[in-house]
C-alpha cells in the first residue's frame, strides 16, 4: 500500500463522514461537489471532513485508485465508500442518506 493509500485509509476510518471533493465546503470548485455538500447538510451530517483533491495530484488519483471509482466527489461514512453525488442524490430521495448519516 502506498503512502497516499495508507493516508486515505486512515482518514476514512478515523472520521465518521469524509467527502473527497473539488474545492472546499465553503467554496466548491465543481457543481457535483457543491451538490454533495448540500445533500450532506440537508440530511443532518455534522463534523464533515472534506478533502480538497485539487490541492494534491497524488490524493486526486489516489482516491480514485482506493475506491476503484473514476470520479470525485466521493463520500465515505464510517470507513465505507458510499458513492458520488449521483448516488448521494438517489439515497437522499429515498431517505437512505439521512438514515446512514444520522444515528
Amino acid at each position: 500500500m502506498s503512502e497516499v493509500q495508507a493516508w486515505i485509509k486512515e482518514t476514512v476510518t478515523q472520521n465518521p463522514v469524509v467527502l473527497f471533493m473539488k474545492g472546499t465546503a465553503q467554496f466548491p470548485q465543481c457543481g457535483f461537489s457543491g451538490r454533495a455538500i448540500q445533500l450532506l447538510k440537508a440530511n443532518g451530517a455534522e463534523n464533515i471532513v472534506t478533502i480538497n483533491v485539487l490541492e494534491d495530484p497524488a490524493v486526486r488519483q489516489g482516491i480514485k485508485d482506493y475506491s476503484n471509482w473514476p470520479t470525485v466527489p466521493q463520500l465515505y461514512v464510517k470507513g465505507e465508500f458510499v458513492g458520488g453525488s449521483d448516488i448521494m442524490n438517489e439515497m437522499h430521495e429515498s431517505g437512505e442518506l439521512k438514515t446512514l448519516l444520522v444515528p
